[in-house]
């Protein structure tokens, strides 16, 4: 595995009902998700806290995961409210306390070709243990990155609102591009030019003690944990400016970061090797990310609702799976 996946298999994979081993969660060859990338999923994090594991912003990852397999015209059989139960029971079955949850839908194998209209909608939870996603010491340090020479796809050419599979190939070219030329991520612009977002990760600027992100234009997706940052910079007096971003106020900026529910808040500490700011995590970076940890750890006391705990799950899982 790549740096800072801190990787390590489980017992568990919930699949259609019931638990599996993590060796059985298997798909066909020829499953249209396999070939075409038909599938959508979620990435959420459960950290550890005084009253046990909490999941963050559960209800709005799964309200997403069910939007993006309604525009990919895929029902499953479950409702969210089941999906979201299981993701409790998930982690408590597999004995973890911060980890990483990513509920899935994809379509299996009916027929080999194109058209997946035919192929039997599947569910999954995996977890698993997740450290640092960007690397040891991203989060205090930074990360160096570059703008890719690949950029996001033209609206309405892939549904970016839609967090699908298939779609992370783009992703997967600036990634490979960015470790090759000695970075640890990138930076993609949108088809017109302006700063969309990194690989999997939402971006934003500071710029006089204010905090600027880019306009949510069709070319990336709508984070949850950029919503939850907005937020906080709101409870902590910062202005905050939703606008386009040309590429060069990277370059400018006193300060940038990244947001996400793998990254959390991840400080930027040079674009094109230039450095931003002083090449140091800067203050409203520092504050924001404080705040977000001591939301996320329950050491705070939690003003918007964020946190899901897991506990009452660990009575269900002792009981068959949902069917």
């Amino acid at each position: 595995m790549g740096a800072g996946s801190g990787f390590e298999p489980v017992d568990w994979i919930w699949h259609d009902g019931e638990f599996v081993p993590w060796e059985d969660a298997k798909l066909h060859l020829l499953s249209t998700a396999v070939q075409f990338g038909t599938s959508v999923f979620e990435g959420i994090r459960a950290y550890d806290t005084k009253n046990g594991p909490a999941i963050f912003r559960l209800d709005e990852h799964i309200r997403r995961l069910f939007d993006s397999a309604r525009i990919y015209r895929m029902v499953p059989t479950y409702t969210p409210a089941q999906i979201s139960q299981v993701c409790k029971e998930i982690v408590v079955k597999n004995g973890l306390k911060n980890c990483y949850i990513r509920p899935m839908i994809l379509r299996g194998f009916g027929a080999p070709g194109l058209n997946p209209l035919n192929s039997p909608i599947e569910t999954f939870v995996p977890t698993w243990s997740w450290g640092t996603y960007l690397g040891d010491g991203a989060l205090a340090g930074g990360v160096d990155v570059c703008v890719s020479s690949w950029q996001r796809a033209e609206p309405n050419t892939f549904p970016s609102r839609a967090k699908a599979g298939g779609q992370y190939v783009n992703a997967q070219l600036m990634k490979m591009e960015a470790i090759e030329n000695g970075y640890t991520d990138a930076i993609a612009l949108g088809p017109g030019g302006l700063v969309s977002e990194g690989t999997g990760m939402n971006v934003f600027l500071v710029r006089d003690g204010a905090l600027i992100t880019p306009v949510l234009d069709g070319t990336s997706l709508v984070g949850i944990t950029r919503g939850a940052v907005i937020q906080l910079a709101h409870d902590l007096g910062i202005e905050v400016r939703t606008e386009p971003v040309p590429r060069e106020s990277l370059y400018t900026a006193d300060e940038i970061f990244f947001t996400g529910t793998a990254a959390e808040v991840t400080p930027v500490r040079s674009v094109d090797r230039i450095a931003v700011g002083t090449g140091k995590t800067g203050p409203v970076t520092l504050a924001l990310q404080k705040a977000f940890m001591q939301t996320v750890r329950a050491e705070n006391d939690d003003p918007h609702g964020y946190l899901t705990y897991v506990s009452e799950a660990s009575r269900r899982t002792r009981q068959p799976a949902l069917t």
